[in-house]
């Protein structure tokens, strides 16, 4: 987390083997730590079924998804970037996004905010997505 993130923020990963640390839920929300610890890897799992349709990865392990907040009425926003401005699947990949996080046992209303700062660039792949990409 960076230490200007507001508690029920979680961000992805850093492109380290520890990524899976990063992602557990901050303290500070009226949801039971349990629930909420579920919540967040199973939007997760969601959305590493998303794939951005050019690469064979899914968009959690390119680095895609900047921030993911549960909100304590249970309410998911995302915010998530493309590998560039001119994607040809600009407007496919948010309501793909959407739809998978929807689908999450006890997730509320799903919003998704494409955005650019900072840029995404292949730094922000984890190591499972280089390995797959062979981009060592």
């Amino acid at each position: 987390m960076t230490d200007n993130t507001p508690p029920d923020q979680i961000v992805a990963p850093p492109t380290d083997d520890k990524a899976a640390d990063s992602i557990a839920p901050a303290a500070a929300s009226a949801l039971p730590e349990p629930e909420l610890t579920r919540m967040t890897d199973d939007v997760v799992t969601a959305l590493k079924t998303v794939y951005d349709p050019e690469i064979p990865a899914d968009i959690y392990e390119l680095g895609l998804i900047y921030k993911i907040d549960i909100a304590d009425d249970r309410a998911v926003n995302i915010d998530m970037t493309l590998t560039t401005p001119n994607c040809p699947a600009a407007q496919d990949l948010p309501v793909m996004v959407e739809n998978a996080v929807a689908s999450v046992a006890g997730v509320g209303k799903v919003g998704v905010k494409v955005v650019w700062d900072p840029p995404w660039d292949p730094s922000r792949m984890s190591d499972e997505a280089r390995d797959m990409l062979n981009m060592w």
